[in-house]
């Protein structure tokens, strides 16, 4: 998945918490919102002096970045509850960082059919 496709379906899946999500997908979601966070910051930074606009982007982008990272799960075959982890400080999230670069799981699981086609992931 390209880095413009995976943006798309991010935001176009905003709500979609029972599927999967390929590793690229969460990947390239994670450069998006960092990349669109620096910018906001800056712009902040030169017009404002306070962090308004980059607040407002990290609301808009809060759940969207959830449902990705809960279809990131579904894709190596673990529950979405899971995603609450990241609440046990430092080791919930290298948890979470550990199982997101895990490949997902071959063909068909519980939540859907493989996102990168019948083919195993590499």
């Amino acid at each position: 998945m390209s880095f413009q496709e995976a943006i798309s379906s991010g935001l176009s899946r905003y709500f979609d918490f029972n599927t999967r999500s390929s590793r690229s997908e969460y990947w390239f979601w994670v450069l998006f919102v960092f990349l669109l966070s620096i910018v906001a910051g800056a712009i902040d930074g030169v017009v404002f002096g306070i962090p308004i606009l980059w607040h407002l982007v990290m609301l808009a982008l809060l759940v969207p970045g959830i449902a990705v990272g809960v279809r990131r799960l579904h894709d190596i075959d673990r529950s979405g509850w899971w995603y609450l982890i990241i609440f046990i400080p430092l080791i919930g999230i290298l948890v979470l960082i550990y199982w997101f670069v895990q490949p997902g799981s071959p063909g068909s699981n519980e939540y859907g059919d493989n996102p990168l086609g019948d083919a195993a992931p590499t």
